[in-house]
């Protein structure tokens, strides 16, 4: 290869190398305005939808909110209490009347005091609210709970509250660090609990108790009423009224007839003396119920 041919050569080699920097170099400029175009429209985007969602956001202590936490409250209260009903209820082998887990939850009153903003709405429009939460018991749910959970060494009521920062007042529970969250879908306010409360938990607890120690509390009646049954004498039967017999008087006896007495004469010697004798009746009475008749003679002596 002659002299000029080989920096022909090399030339072509330098500009093929410059030339493909410049593209690469081209290229990654057209890259990086794609880029720098891209991030400014994701980040107009993600600014109006946290617009959007703030416009749209619910506040915390919106009345309809605090209606729909309630609610949302009693149907978490009653799955939970059923769950666990059911399941003493089968170690107990004891049967549970129909809805009773229901009228149990509807018993509790339930009020939502001091909501606030936890943290704001985000991108989905959910806000995330703190109130306190207070559910008021039945005092005869409490004790009946009370009696299954000292029957099975669990540990008290005060204890389980005591452990989860959860207040008591008379027979009311206070959660005073409620997290719930709020917002909307399809134009509706939705309200969802956030995690596991433990003023849910313990409060269904204490109600699938109460049931189980209704449910024995009825068996152990029943029991003792076909006990008695079987134990106790048959009835004794009144007297009837019997009519008295009306007495028949006696039939009086009879008498006996007294004799005659004799006049002797006043001279026993004296042969000539008649001796007189008693009239006789002459006519007899035809009346048969008289058996004797009795004659008096006047010339007797008596």
């Amino acid at each position: 290869m002659s002299v000029a041919n080989k920096g022909l050569s090399k030339w072509q080699k330098i500009a093929g190398i410059g030339m493909a920097c410049s593209l690469v170099l081209a290229g990654c400029d057209r890259s990086d305005k794609e880029d720098t175009t891209e991030t400014a429209e994701l980040t107009e985007q993600d600014s109006d939808a946290i617009e959007n969602a703030a416009a749209t956001a619910v506040s915390c202590d919106d009345p309809m909110v605090q209606d729909r936490l309630k609610t949302t409250l009693k149907n978490t209260l009653t799955q939970q209490a059923q769950a666990l009903a059911t399941n003493y209820a089968n170690d107990a082998e004891i049967n549970l009347a129909s809805g009773a887990i229901t009228d149990k939850i509807d018993g509790i009153v339930i009020d939502v005091q001091n909501a606030a903003v936890l943290q704001e709405a985000n991108s989905n429009g959910l806000t995330t609210c703190q109130a306190s939460v207070s559910m008021t018991l039945p005092s005869a749910d409490l004790y009946q709970a009370s009696q299954v959970q000292a029957a099975n060494n669990q540990p008290s009521l005060q204890s389980r509250l005591a452990e989860n920062n959860i207040r008591i007042n008379n027979n009311m529970l206070v959660d005073d660090s409620f997290t719930y969250v709020v917002g909307t879908q399809n134009g509706q306010v939705r309200t969802r609990i956030a995690g596991e409360p433990a003023l849910v938990a313990v409060v269904s607890d204490v109600m699938a108790g109460s049931v189980l120690q209704s449910a024995m509390n009825s068996q152990n009646a029943q029991r003792e009423a076909a006990q008695n049954n079987d134990t106790q004498p048959a009835p004794i039967r009144e007297p009837r009224e019997v009519t008295p017999i009306e007495p028949i008087e006696p039939i009086r006896p009879t008498e006996p007839a007294t004799p005659p007495t004799i006049n002797n004469p006043s001279n026993p010697t004296d042969n000539n003396t008649a001796v007189s004798e008693p009239e006789v009746l002459k006519e007899v009475p035809e009346d048969e119920s008289i058996d004797m008749v009795i004659t008096q003679d006047e010339n007797a002596t008596y």
